[in-house]
């Protein structure tokens, strides 16, 4: 495992990758626009995880259900790049771009010898999705929509909106993301662990987030806040996710001077 680290700002570290290959490893797996830090790897980033899997013949599965939701810079899909298409998966659906979950509607891009084996897979696991459901999401996949575009910027302007909000937030810090639909907040600092943060948070303030210990230990402390909500239902509860901080800081200046006398 590589870990994307918070002090390199969650962004692919090539030589990492490259120590945690062994030869028993077969494939690299990313995740870009990555879930749950909005980052968007840049196109060296992406060649650089390339080279590595043409040099180590590795096979890499890339989930790029985010893509649509990039705005920090272009999604690059290591799928186009020289030599790749046979060695990669990419992984997708409808639902995020086009705020469509409930059809569960996604698919594998791989070579035609892979290809063969999920469809086997598959077989043996679903019936498949229903035809009303496939019909429906043609037009998405026929066309660029102009709804796309328009989501991506709402979700643009909301990260925008609440990452500013939360600079006010003592010992917490935001990260902007580069794409997708949530804000990551690093509340460390705040002499709490994300699940009592967000539990405390639901108590007091009647703001749900998640903690994101689940997703790793690089996520660990941190929180993911959803940016589907309206904007002043969002701005909101981004005052009020600074007042729980504030009230956190108060208390631990009083618990540090208790300390000190």
């Amino acid at each position: 495992m590589a870990p994307l680290r918070a002090d390199q700002g969650f962004h692919p570290d090539r030589d990492a990758i490259a120590r945690a290959i062994t030869p028993r490893t077969r494939v690299i797996w990313i995740n870009t626009p990555h879930n749950p830090t909005g980052v968007v790897f840049t196109a060296d980033e992406i060649a650089a995880i390339a080279e590595l899997c043409r040099t180590r013949d590795l096979w890499l599965v890339s989930d790029e259900v985010y893509e649509d939701l990039a705005f920090a810079r272009p999604h690059v899909s290591a799928w186009s790049l020289p030599d790749m298409a046979e060695r990669t998966v990419v992984v997708s659906s409808l639902s995020k771009s086009h705020a469509m979950p409930g059809f569960r509607f996604g698919w594998i891009i791989g070579p035609p010898a892979l290809a063969a084996h999920l469809f086997n897979l598959f077989l043996c696991m679903l019936y498949g999705s229903p035809a009303f459901i496939q019909d429906g999401v043609l037009p998405a996949l026929e066309s660029d929509l102009p709804e796309v575009a328009e989501l991506r910027e709402v979700y643009r302007r909301r990260a925008g909106l609440l990452s500013q909000i939360l600079t006010d937030a003592p010992h917490c810090r935001a990260t902007p993301p580069e794409g997708g639909m949530f804000v990551l907040l690093d509340v460390r600092g705040t002499g709490l662990g994300s699940e009592d943060f967000a539990r405390e948070l639901l108590t007091h303030e009647k703001v749900a987030i998640l903690p994101c210990d689940g997703f790793g230990p690089s996520a660990a402390g941190h929180l993911r806040i959803s940016l589907t909500a309206h904007e002043p239902r969002l701005e909101e509860a981004g005052r009020r996710i600074v007042r729980f901080a504030q009230r956190l800081s108060e208390h631990l200046i009083a618990a540090n001077s208790s300390v000190l006398a």
